[in-house]
């Protein structure tokens, strides 16, 4: 049987580039005749994204079967919302996908080549625009689901209640299968009602893909004084707290964080940026904190302008973490076994809080309902961080044991027989044919 190429399209965001990528790497695990081409093209004002994207293109990867083309750069309409701005990127690559494709058809056509023939495209599903390429190659179309199956299901049920309003939800449901970045263990329910729907398409549970690697930690100064720091502490005696990479608060919300830790009695590391469309970094700490509050805590915390969040997830004396509840960030925190306290912020994290605190009962609340709102920001008060992190870190014991549990289960499913490998492994061979 001839070798087979899948060509990934991954939306234009780390947290989506990144664990397509992972689940690139399971894949080529199952089969040598497979191969996987990556379409990379950057989101303007992301330059983080370009920076991956570019490590990832310019990188030699340690199989050969996994490529990276990196498309052009689009110049949208600078007055364009956040929506609009994606949407018009994610458009712009039509052409430019296919003719990646068209060079892998080329090259396969060649006498004698023995490279691949194209057999299919698997999109990310907020790519669901670009779909109609893989018709035009006569391949199927495939998805890959970054969230989870809960909100899959979500916006599936929403689909069916306005169907007339969510075409990019109907192209999802016209693909060959989807890709989900979960597994059974954690999502039974979810999964079981859409494979219960005939108008879904088979969903293949490949999850946790998650990138594991700490390795790529760039150890500059900045970040050998923080594990230094956390070398020093006690057992899962600190509780480090990281919103994502648009989590960002206002002066008022940082001092009320700020009193909350200081009043909680608990070490603390604290990654803190600046709000959107100001500088990433805040220049001095200081100038935002409240007066006196570095010099008081000088043995019970840090507050870093950037952390690692793998590296220090994985560090012992890492106790509990405040988190947004990005659905990468909950999947690092399970496989680290680190209990999380609930504070979503806006996209589907609400719905990944609600999931972890009120269903499975394994996180504790911080603030469930709050939402990003820019300049009308709602206040978390110092009060109800102090309680949040009280509970995290004090009153957690059976919660720990739960996530304990829950990542000894995450790490047996991408185990030889476990649920996720049998997953990826039946979607290679469907595949594959």
């Amino acid at each position: 049987m001839s070798n087979k190429e899948l060509l990934f399209v991954p939306a234009p965001t780390v947290s989506h580039v990144s664990p397509a990528v992972e689940a690139a790497k399971l894949l080529l695990t199952h089969d040598r005749r497979l191969s996987v081409t990556f379409c990379l093209f950057n989101m303007p004002f992301d330059p983080k994204l370009a920076q991956y994207n570019s490590s990832l293109a310019l990188s030699s990867p340690r199989d050969p079967r996994l490529a990276f083309v990196m498309l052009p750069d689009f110049r949208p309409d600078p007055n364009s919302t956040r929506i609009e701005l994606f949407a018009s990127v994610v458009a712009a690559q039509e052409g430019r996908v296919r003719e990646v494709a068209r060079g892998i058809v080329a090259r396969s056509a060649g006498s004698g080549s023995g490279n691949p023939l194209l057999a299919g495209f698997v999109f990310d599903m907020f790519c669901s625009a670009l779909m109609g390429t893989a018709a035009e190659f006569g391949v199927p179309a495939y998805v890959f689901s970054p969230p989870n199956a809960t909100f899959l299901g979500f916006v599936f049920h929403v689909q069916k209640l306005h169907d007339e309003e969510r075409g990019h939800t109907r192209r999802i449901r016209e693909a060959k299968g989807i890709l989900v970045n979960t597994f059974r263990e954690l999502e039974s329910y979810a999964l079981d009602s859409m494979g219960g729907d005939d108008c879904i398409p088979p969903i293949y549970p490949v999850g946790p893909v998650v990138n594991l690697e700490i390795d790529d930690v760039v150890y500059d100064d900045r970040t050998n004084e923080i594990f230094r720091w956390l070398d020093d502490q006690p057992e899962s005696s600190v509780v480090f707290l990281c919103f994502g990479t648009m989590g960002r608060f206002g002066g008022d919300q940082v001092g009320e964080i700020a009193r909350g830790l200081e009043r909680s009695g608990h070490r603390f590391l604290w990654a803190l940026r600046r709000p959107p469309s100001d500088h990433e970094h805040y220049d001095d700490l200081i100038d935002i904190l409240p007066e006196g509050f570095s010099d008081r805590t000088v043995e019970a915390g840090r507050v870093v302008g950037w952390a690692p969040q793998k590296a220090i997830l994985a560090h012992k004396a890492i106790g509990g973490f405040v988190s947004h509840c990005g659905w990468n960030s909950i999947l690092e925190s399970l496989w680290f076994a680190v209990p999380i306290a609930a504070w979503p912020m806006y996209a589907e994290q609400q719905l990944n809080a609600f999931q972890l605190v009120v269903e499975l009962e394994l996180a504790t609340e911080m603030k469930l309902s709050y939402r990003m709102k820019g300049e009308n920001d709602m206040i978390v008060s110092a009060s109800e961080i102090e309680r949040g992190i009280r509970r995290l870190m004090e009153e957690g014991m059976e919660k720990r044991v739960k996530w304990e549990e829950m990542s000894e289960m995450a790490r047996k499913t991408l185990m030889v027989s476990g649920s996720s490998f049998s997953s990826t492994g039946r979607f290679v061979r469907d595949f594959l044919g």
